[in-house]
């Protein structure tokens, strides 16, 4: 069923609508949808490698509203369903510590979401969830989404379709190994 979901997402690539289209998939993406806008992206471009950076605009735009989106989704469902169960369960205490810590450092994880293939979804939803300051939130998503998807334009504006196999498969392996390190180099300054 995803490879159904993901050919039929695919086959917006050509059509003259793709642009609309790719913005509503990477809102839809930050928040529910499971096939990453990055997919229909790389088609896209590659077809008209002359609007690269409008196409990672729009793309960017969709998709941190999404994440907009997704963060509504986690304050609203939060309160009308997820408080009163963990209040059966006596687990209060323990999400204002999950709460605390994740809003402490949540700004990383929403960067490293936003440029890894991990499902920026997830932290969209925990961001409103956990109450993280909104702006915040939005702040860091910009960085990360524009980053990833401007990376992704400039690298297939310059070097064209030789570049899809790589962008594909090892790109998001790129951006999680940079994103490990970029973390354990602020704990060696902290610890040093």
């Amino acid at each position: 069923m995803l490879r159904k979901l993901y050919d039929w997402t695919l086959s917006f690539s050509d059509s003259q609508y793709s642009l609309w289209v790719l913005g509503f998939i990477a809102f839809i993406e930050s928040s529910f949808f499971p096939i990453p806008p990055h997919i229909l992206m790389i088609p896209v471009i590659i077809a008209a490698p002359s609007r690269a950076f409008l196409i990672a605009s729009i793309v960017t735009i969709g998709s941190v509203s999404g994440g907009a989106f997704g963060y509504l989704i986690g304050s609203q469902l939060f309160n009308s369903i997820g408080l009163p169960i963990l209040e059966f369960y006596h687990k209060i205490e323990s999400f204002e510590l999950f709460k605390q810590q994740f809003n402490a450092q949540g700004h990383w994880a929403v960067l490293i979401a936003g440029l890894t293939p991990f499902p920026y979804k997830v932290i969209t939803i925990t961001a409103g969830l956990t109450g993280m300051s909104f702006a915040t939130f939005m702040l860091w998503s910009m960085i990360a989404r524009a980053t990833i998807f401007f990376v992704i334009a400039g690298l297939l504006w310059k070097f064209g379709y030789p570049i899809r196999e790589f962008i594909e498969k090892r790109l998001g392996l790129m951006f999680t190994l940079f994103c490990i390190i970029l973390v354990l180099g602020f704990i060696m300054v902290k610890v040093l």
